[in-house]
C-alpha cells in the first residue's frame, strides 16, 4: 500500500515538490513541510508519563513532511506524546536516511540571478535542529531579545 500511496522519495519526485512550492508559496528549493501533531489516545493502562504531552493529555505524535499540495511525503506515527518534536524525527527511519545519505535530495544550485549556490531544504519551526536539509526560524526569545 505504502509504495502506491506514498513512493519512496526520489531526486526527481523532490525536484517537482520544489517547483511547485516556489510556483504556489513563492518559496525557492523547499522539498516539504515538516511538524509533528499529538493524536490524542485513550490513557493506556499503567501508562507513567510516556504518552502525557506537554499539552496536558495523553497522546502520540504523527510526525510528517508534505508537499505544496499538502499531500505526506513521509509519515512515522506513534512515538510517545511525551516526547519534542525534535526528538520524533532525530528516531524516524526518515532522518536516519537524510543523515546517513541514503535518502538523495537535489544537488545545490545556483540561486537565479546570482552566483550563491545554495541547498534544497525542508522547513520546519524553532522545535528541529538546523541541517543543511532543514531550515527553521530564529528562536523568538532571541528575535525578541535582540529587538529589546
Amino acid at each position: 500500500m505504502q509504495l502506491n500511496h506514498m513512493p519512496k522519495p526520489t531526486v526527481e519526485r523532490f525536484q517537482k515538490n520544489a517547483q511547485d512550492y516556489f510556483r504556489k508559496w513563492g518559496y525557492l528549493r523547499v522539498l516539504g513541510s515538516l511538524d509533528g501533531k499529538h493524536i490524542r489516545i485513550k490513557c493506556p493502562p499503567n501508562p507513567g508519563s510516556m504518552f502525557y504531552n506537554y499539552k496536558h493529555f495523553f497522546s502520540i505524535v504523527l510526525m510528517a513532511v508534505a508537499d505544496a499540495n499538502y499531500k505526506f511525503v513521509m509519515i512515522d506515527v506513534g512515538a510517545y506524546g511525551k516526547d519534542s518534536d525534535g526528538g520524533v524525527f532525530a528516531n524516524t527511519l526518515f532522518y536516519k536516511d537524510l543523515e546517513s545519505g541514503k535518502t538523495i535530495l537535489p544537488s545545490e544550485s545556483t540561486l537565479p540571478n546570482s552566483t550563491l549556490k545554495a541547498p534544497y531544504v525542508f522547513l520546519g519551526d524553532e522545535a528541529f535542529p538546523l541541517r543543511t536539509y532543514l531550515m527553521r526560524p530564529f528562536p523568538a526569545k532571541q528575535v525578541l531579545g535582540n529587538s529589546e
